[in-house]
């Protein structure tokens, strides 16, 4: 039981990540183009990945690795770290922050249909609950003008369906295979898959045209892609991947509230509502555990 307690903290931790993450990445991708930005910032990732997993202590678990095992790990890298990584920050070059991060964060909903057809997971109603209190709230923080339905949040979407298929995909091998080597799998053969991408329409000569502040964008945001995958599949490790759906999903209010800090300024009204939703959610969601891990300290105590 630690350990799915555990896991509710290190998702917990990624849906923080996620929320500064679009934020900040809003910064990065209009800085730079687009699909370099996105390749930079994850080949650092993956060669920060590369040293750990190829060090002696970990190399061995490459080698025990099957066949069907490695397809499954390429197919991550695809359709996780490669391909929803171009859509996503052409989207977001093309959107608002916020207004990405409500279409970024339906995917507890995708995850959800998923989930219960591939991995046969139980849906819980508070979980649904949790969800649906969470974007009708944030749709009205955002007011529903702020979200526009246009191509960069249809890049965004399709982003968020292939990340929900990686997802339950991930949540599958992570049965067999450790955190580590899976995050960097995604890594590894994604940064390969946008790479190839830009060779295959001439934009890999831009790499040399990088300057100075570009390339600290895309180590800044690296550093938090890192620790997005590093708590997002250890997390998901030791809990149902729809559990971790809507966990989260708390990353929508982040975004939404550093936006209205920074570029946009709301009044207390929308401040108190996101506060209400944000702890609202968690209460919902965690009430049951509480309660029971409560129960268990007082029982430990005696």
């Amino acid at each position: 039981m630690i350990t799915k307690y555990k896991g509710y903290f290190l998702v917990l931790g990624t849906a923080f990540i996620s929320g500064f993450s679009i934020f900040i990445n809003k910064f990065g991708v209009s800085a730079i183009n687009p699909y370099i930005f996105t390749f930079l910032k994850n080949a650092i990732v993956a060669l920060l990945l590369c040293a750990i997993i190829f060090s002696a202590k970990n190399f061995s678990l490459l080698k025990s690795i099957k066949k069907k095992q490695w397809g499954l790990l390429a197919l991550i890298g695809i359709i996780g770290g490669g391909i929803p990584f171009l859509l996503f920050f052409k989207g977001l070059s093309l959107t608002s922050a916020a207004g990405a991060s409500f279409v970024h964060k339906t995917m507890f909903i995708w995850i959800f249909i998923l989930a219960a057809l591939f991995l046969k997971e139980k849906i819980k109603k508070e979980y649904i609950l949790a969800g649906a209190l969470l974007l009708a709230g944030n749709l009205l923080l955002l007011k529903i003008s702020s979200v526009s339905f246009d191509t960069g949040s249809f890049l965004v979407f399709l982003a968020t369906l292939f990340w929900a298929v990686e997802s339950v995909v991930s949540k599958h091998i992570l049965k067999e295979i450790p955190p580590r080597v899976v995050m960097w799998a995604r890594m590894f053969f994604g940064s390969l898959v946008i790479l190839f991408f830009l060779i295959f329409t001439g934009q890999a000569a831009l790499l040399a045209k990088l300057n100075l502040q570009q390339i600290s964008w895309a180590m800044i945001t690296g550093a938090v892609l890192l620790g997005y995958v590093a708590t997002w599949y250890s997390g998901l490790k030791y809990i149902k991947v729809s559990e971790a759906a809507v966990i989260l999903a708390l990353g929508s209010p982040i975004t939404t509230l550093l936006t209205a800090v920074f570029s946009n300024p709301v009044g207390l009204k929308e401040y108190f509502s996101s506060v209400l939703i944000f702890l609202g959610v968690i209460a919902i969601f965690g009430i049951r555990n509480i309660y029971k891990t409560i129960g268990k300290l007082k029982f430990s105590t005696r």
